[in-house]
């Protein structure tokens, strides 16, 4: 009860900061960005266009990819609009596609720019089930898997940067507290529903999933980033409760009811945009890493996503299911891969 009545009045927690903070206030104290460049993925709407607006007002360079270039150069005139000076790259990438994303990042090394704010904002709600090129379920493949493949092969340009510049890269990933809502063994749920016809997907599950990725990711990377020393660290994030282009493609009466009900926990856009823009650029962030946040503030994660078991364990999974030349092919009775070699 406490807690609520915290969120309603956005009352400021450690930080300085609560709910009802915006990403203009709690970026006024970085420093200005004009050494930054950051990819923001999702960034053509909601939560991530205004991440992006307010890191170009900071003076941050842009990379915008999105499935849609005109959506992305749709945006980028939004932000110059505002900020003339704001200099801000649009490419294509498909976050759903493991091919996509390998081609994205090998255009993004040929510019030989320096890369030191990856935020994973970019996020999908599949009503209908749907499996992608990658034989894996629509909204896992577009949430967790693109930008763990996206993460992987950009680490190392970060670590690069980290090292060249002496500035902390910094890793965002973008979750949700709806990761509270899944049970069960993560493995074995994504081998039944990636597969055609599944009789267990529900949209709900599947999303809470993804989003249980984005939590078990951060902590495993996190740790792996520590061993190798690197000065780069990653976070992750619960941006609120905003009605987005994410909740919009289910209006009807029941959705509309439910947000008028709802409607004194929603967040404005640049209210659910300000955790992410915290944790990407806030001073006194300097080495903080594997954490999760919510109301730009430190929060504790679940059991299951705090299980540094489960956390290895997906991501041993994710390395089988990016394995370039190869497809995974689940049994979701023993939760384990086998190789399909014909695709060698």
């Amino acid at each position: 009860m406490f807690e609520t009545l915290k969120y309603l009045i956005g009352a400021a927690g450690a930080s300085g900061y609560g709910s009802k903070s915006t990403g203009e206030q709690v970026t006024e104290n970085c420093g200005g960005l004009h050494s930054i460049t950051a990819i923001i993925t999702g960034a053509t709407s909601g939560i991530g266009a205004e991440t992006a607006r307010v890191l170009a007002k900071r003076g941050a360079r842009l990379v915008l990819p999105a499935r849609s270039l005109k959506a992305a150069e749709d945006a980028k005139a939004r932000i110059i609009s505002e900020n003339p000076d704001a200099e801000i790259i649009v490419m294509g990438l498909d976050l759903s596609s493991l091919n996509s994303v390998r081609n994205f990042v090998s255009e993004f090394e040929s510019f030989n720019l320096p890369l030191n704010l990856l935020i994973n904002n970019a996020g999908k709600f599949a009503h209908e089930h749907a499996i992608s090129e990658d034989g894996i379920e629509m909204t896992f493949a577009t949430n967790y898997l693109g930008h763990f493949l996206l993460t992987k092969l950009l680490s190392k340009k970060m670590i690069e940067t980290a090292k060249t510049t002496g500035i902390q890269g910094r890793i965002v990933n973008v979750s949700s507290s709806i990761y509270n809502w899944f049970s069960g063994d993560t493995i074995r749920y994504l081998g039944q529903i990636s597969r055609n016809k599944s009789r267990e997907f529900d949209p709900t599950r599947a999303y809470a999933l993804s989003k249980l990725a984005n939590v078990l990711h951060t902590k495993e990377l996190a740790q792996r980033l520590k061993q190798m020393e690197t000065n780069v660290t990653v976070n992750c994030v619960h941006p609120g409760v905003v009605r987005t282009r994410l909740t919009r493609e289910r209006e009807g009466m029941v959705t509309d009811m439910a947000f008028f009900l709802t409607s004194k926990l929603l967040k404005t856009v640049p209210q659910a945009a300000a955790t992410t823009c915290y944790v990407a650029t806030h001073p006194g962030l300097v080495n903080v890493t594997g954490k999760y946040f919510s109301d730009c503030n430190e929060a504790s994660t679940s059991k299951l996503g705090s299980n540094s078991t489960e956390a290895a364990r997906l991501w041993t999974a994710s390395e089988i299911m990016v394995f370039r030349g190869s497809k995974a092919v689940f049994d979701p009775l023993t939760s384990t891969f086998d190789y399909d070699i014909s695709m060698k």
